[in-house]
């Protein structure tokens, strides 16, 4: 299990991550999601020890990080695996960490295979490894203790088709057994087909976390017109509490039915209406961090930046 409580970074008047709290939780493969300088990796090197917070608490198994007696058979970590040394090995990489967790060196076969790297690759220098063959590595890496956590940054990243699905298997067996699994990807369709819990940040606050049944069952409906002016003024002058998509349109706290009589009765055109959860994790990974999405600067405020 991994419990944040009030967890917060500041780096001078810059507040990274902000006073964010959840749990994730032994058996289930928790998502956690946000837009490129959203707090998500700060948020995650200070679980694993690697920051130290300003404020708030993380902790692993009951204890922070750095209390855990020999922490790599506790928990496996990869935040980022183009950081594994050129120069080495796949093999001894994987010898070094087996030694650091107290393993022996048969660990380092059983985690080879378990990844799906031969014995050939293994004795390659990891400088010739493409990214995939890296992300096996780093995973093997963050399994060779067998730990009961596994806190994983863009696992899936350079990975084709058929390694992705692979380790969607591989996720759902670790969490199966009584696993712990905490991973961040921008793949969302790859977070949203294994993940049982999101947790979603944006600017460094949490802005939705719940089971993913939860998030994504929708409450609202999704509507638009080519009259984006009126049509705001008419939901808001209902008291729906419309909220606009980054797309196009608005998110109303209404049911279909209510909005379609409504616009019927103003002679309102309506050329998309349904219910707000149709349009799965992306949808609402889109709706809840538009304030961070790279496309909506401006021109001048990304030359600026």
């Amino acid at each position: 299990m991994i419990q944040i409580e009030q967890l917060t970074k500041r780096y001078g008047a810059f507040t990274a991550v902000d006073e964010i709290t959840f749990t994730a939780r032994p058996g289930r493969v928790t998502g956690f999601l946000g837009p490129n300088g959203a707090g998500k990796s700060t948020a995650m090197r200070m679980m694993v020890g690697l920051t130290t917070p300003t404020s708030g608490t993380a902790t692993v198994l009951g204890r922070p990080y750095r209390a855990l007696p020999t922490p790599s058979r506790h928990v496996g970590v990869m935040l980022d695996a183009t950081a594994q040394h050129a120069g080495r090995t796949g093999r001894e990489t994987l010898l070094l960490a087996a030694i650091m967790a107290g393993m022996s060196r048969g660990q380092v076969d059983h985690a080879l295979e378990r990844v799906g790297l031969t014995a050939r690759e293994a004795d390659r220098r990891v400088g010739n490894y493409s990214l995939g063959m890296r992300q096996r590595l780093g995973l093997a890496g963050a399994l060779i203790g067998n730990p009961q956590v596994l806190v994983l940054d863009e696992p899936a990243n350079g990975l084709d088709p058929a390694g992705i699905r692979w380790m969607r298997g591989l996720l759902r067996d670790f969490a199966a057994d009584g696993g712990t699994v905490l991973l961040s990807s921008h793949l969302l369709h790859e977070v949203e087909q294994i993940a049982q819990d999101l947790v979603m940040i944006g600017r460094g606050r949490i802005v939705a976390h719940g089971t993913k049944e939860e998030l994504l069952s929708g409450t609202g409906t999704v509507v638009d017109s080519p009259d984006r002016g009126r049509l705001g003024t008419l939901l808001d002058a209902a008291g729906w509490k419309p909220q606009a998509r980054p797309e196009g349109g608005f998110v109303a706290e209404a049911s279909a039915e209510d909005i379609a009589r409504q616009a019927l009765s103003e002679q309102l055109l309506i050329t998309e209406l349904r219910t707000a959860g149709g349009g799965g994790l992306e949808e609402m990974f889109l709706q809840l961090t538009a304030d961070d999405a790279r496309e909506g600067v401006t021109g001048h405020e990304r030359s600026a930046a």
